[in-house]
């Protein structure tokens, strides 16, 4: 298994759960050598299902945080479109911070930290062949390729490679936010509050301990900020230096001008700014079969962040690991994963298309069709 993100490591702790060995060999030097990122919804019939396959649905039932599934809709004056509270007994979609989920899932597994991987290459005489960053090389009988959007395991199956949707997302974070920014914390309230404009949003996702997410989506080129003006029309030709914490939050603010000031009170507050421009692979992302090798999540169907790919990514973990577990020998092995490769091609692919069309609401010359996508999938 290479990749110790949440499908990686779902992979691994279903075949531990089987008593079946597994490698997994991770980039990062440490399990806490970045930060782990923001706070996902588990689905119950997606990556709760995952969880129960491996034996650790109860563990994460005491972690999560229900109340976060709570979602209010602003418009940019401030007022309230929509306000939706999960029931007390629902536990469809609920919370869990990203770092509360590794740590769940590494439990007793033995991860090979600080293995960044080059390059793999099928059909050897003994397996296939994993060469690293350090010049040493390994052969497996499975290479599971778990390392996210630029996989260095996609090229042995497939020459696809991520493009760029048309939507950056710009990140910060505010901390204490309920001791520091009471406001903003009614503001955000349990779960999660959003404000659409024209090609434009805000939102803003509370994690646990008092943390709080916010995002700024915008379209706009990758370039944009070497001119401010001609690709977000600012009237600021000099170019943005992403580095400059002031400068980013003044030209964000520039951006959102004429938002309610507590809405923008979000970004006022942030520390760093943190650009992520959102990339996909194709939606019918598919390769022919290749022996000994086969890919899981995002390194398979990277698609927007609309709360459903790690979902996915730990379904398929835990479905290819009780493949794995039950092949009797090379032929069953090759034969179970070429099965689970084409219904997870079919399964990703109706989620590559729903996201693909979410995102183009979310983020539209139309706010509307924000509010119209929020009905549609909660209803008030």
């Amino acid at each position: 298994m290479i990749g110790g993100g949440p499908a990686g490591l779902t992979f691994a702790r279903v075949l531990h759960r089987h008593d079946h060995p597994v490698t997994v060999l991770e980039r990062d030097p440490a399990p806490d050598a970045r930060p782990p990122g923001g706070t996902l919804d588990l689905h119950e019939k997606l990556g709760q299902l995952a969880l129960g396959k491996a034996g650790l649905l109860a563990e994460f039932q005491a972690l999560s945080r229900p109340e976060g599934q709570a979602m209010r809709i602003l418009d940019v004056d401030g007022s309230v479109l929509r306000d939706w509270q999960p029931r007390p007994d629902d536990r469809a979609n609920p919370e869990i911070d990203r770092g509360q989920l590794r740590d769940l899932l590494l439990g007793p597994l033995d991860v090979r930290w600080g293995r960044g991987v080059t390059e793999v290459v099928p059909g050897t005489r003994d397996g296939a062949l994993v060469r690293f960053e350090d010049g040493r090389q390994e052969t497996f009988d499975l290479v599971v390729g778990a390392d996210g959007a630029w996989s260095r395991v996609r090229p042995a199956v497939s020459p696809a490679t991520p493009h760029y949707t048309g939507v950056t997302l710009v990140e910060t974070s505010l901390d204490d936010v309920d001791t520091r920014h009471s406001d903003l914390a009614r503001l955000i309230g349990d779960g999660s509050v959003a404000v659409y404009g024209v090609n434009r949003a805000l939102v803003a996702q509370r994690n646990s301990g008092g943390h709080v997410k916010v995002y700024a989506q915008f379209r706009a080129p990758l370039d944009w900020h070497t001119n401010l003006d001609r690709h977000l029309g600012l009237n600021r030709r000099a170019g943005l230096d992403l580095a400059d914490v002031e400068a980013v939050r003044s030209s964000l603010l520039a951006l959102f001008d004429g938002w309610a000031a507590p809405v923008l009170d979000l970004l006022r507050h942030g520390t760093a700014f943190v650009q992520r421009p959102l990339y996909v692979l194709p939606v019918s992302h598919i390769w022919a079969h290749v022996p000994g090798v086969t890919l899981l999540g995002d390194a398979a169907h990277l698609m927007p962040p609309l709360g459903v790919g790690a979902n996915l990514a730990m379904l398929e973990g835990a479905e290819l690991a009780e493949s794995v577990a039950a092949a009797s020998g090379p032929g069953d092995l090759d034969e179970a994963v070429r099965t689970f490769e084409e219904q997870m091609w079919a399964r990703a692919g109706r989620w590559a298309e729903i996201t693909a069309a979410g995102l183009e609401r979310l983020v539209s010359p139309d706010p509307a069709q924000a509010l119209a996508l929020f009905d549609e999938v909660q209803p008030s």
